[in-house]
């Protein structure tokens, strides 16, 4: 175990699998050359070369559909947006050619892809720059959607996305990339799919995930401790699947859930979480799910309009309170 950087975990993993596999490549805007938008791929080009770290035009449908081939001619890419917002321009080829290959060629052709890069807010880079669209691909039939909190779950999910054979959004976050976490050496895989309880609790669920975590939950938890409240912390790590049997357990536990999301709250994921734990855990429940998301706007650029729209320690600290009736 070493304490590394996010972006070094996450480059940490593509090193790997590329010599592991001479049939995994990287490409994108920047990757090579510039070593990065977000300096992930640092010192990749000098090791693998040209052909496997690939710069590319800004034309990210172009780009995308050469990968979806390669990935359907038996390579593994791993494709780089510099922002998931950028990742609309190429929408045709992960929802219409990667997401639906298998079904479409009856089960003859898989789409090993990985399309990755940051997603959501990133301080004041206004709205063209900070959307959330972890649940439009989770919408998509024939996507795993991968979003990671932690250096160490971002190289252990990084690896076993480029090892699966089926196309996986891969959600990071620009002001995660400079933290800092124990990362294990070596082979470390995390199943996609499995989510991960960080904090054992009697009182509540909060169920989260991605920068939410350590941004807004974790310093909510910690103040609602002083408080007498004993929140279970549960990180989704996958939002396609949704380990929901560690969801729905908690809940049968600790009676009240509250789920934080960064995205908007029309058709969030957070709506989904909602109606499966009653669905599933309705009988257990002594307060209605309480969710905890951005405010229905695009985000501004004004640092005080960021504060006031996007999901906070305090609405996470009155929404538990809500549920628990401790005011």
């Amino acid at each position: 175990m070493r304490e590394i950087q996010f972006r070094e975990a996450l480059r940490e993993a593509l090193n790997e699998e590329m010599r592991r596999d001479q049939s995994v490549f990287l490409m994108g805007e920047e990757v090579a050359e510039y070593n990065g938008a977000y300096k992930v791929s640092q010192g990749m080009l000098d090791e693998f070369g040209p052909d496997r770290v690939i710069d590319t035009p800004i034309a990210e449908l172009g780009f995308a559909g050469i990968a979806v081939g390669a990935a359907a001619n038996g390579l593994r890419p791993v494709v780089e947006f510099m922002t998931f917002n950028f990742s609309l321009v190429a929408i045709d080829q992960v929802i219409n050619s990667a997401a639906k290959m298998m079904s479409m060629s009856g089960g003859q052709y898989s789409c090993p892809i990985v399309f990755r890069g940051p997603t959501g807010n990133a301080g004041q880079l206004s709205s063209q720059h900070s959307s959330n669209f972890e649940n439009w691909f989770a919408n998509t039939p024939g996507l795993k959607v991968v979003v990671p909190s932690n250096p160490a779950d971002a190289k252990g999910l990084l690896k076993s996305s480029i090892r699966d054979n089926d196309p996986v959004i891969f959600m990071e976050s620009e002001l995660m990339y400079g933290d800092k976490g124990l990362v294990p050496d070596g082979e470390y895989l995390i199943p996609i799919g499995k989510a991960h309880i960080v904090k054992e609790g009697t009182d509540v669920t909060i169920v989260t995930f991605g920068k939410m975590l350590s941004r807004v939950v974790m310093p909510a938890v910690a103040e609602l401790t002083k408080l007498g409240i004993n929140a279970e912390v549960i990180d989704l790590r996958t939002v396609r699947p949704i380990d929901y049997e560690t969801v729905i357990n908690s809940v049968k536990k600790t009676n009240r859930c509250v789920v934080v999301e960064e995205a908007n709250p029309i058709a969030a994921l957070s709506s989904e979480i909602a109606y499966n734990v009653q669905r599933w855990a309705f009988d257990f429940m002594d307060a209605p799910v309480i969710r905890v998301n951005s405010l229905d706007l695009p985000l501004p650029y004004a640092a005080t309009l960021l504060e006031a729209i996007l999901p906070s320690i305090s609405r996470t600290i009155e929404a538990v309170k809500s549920v628990t009736y401790k005011k």
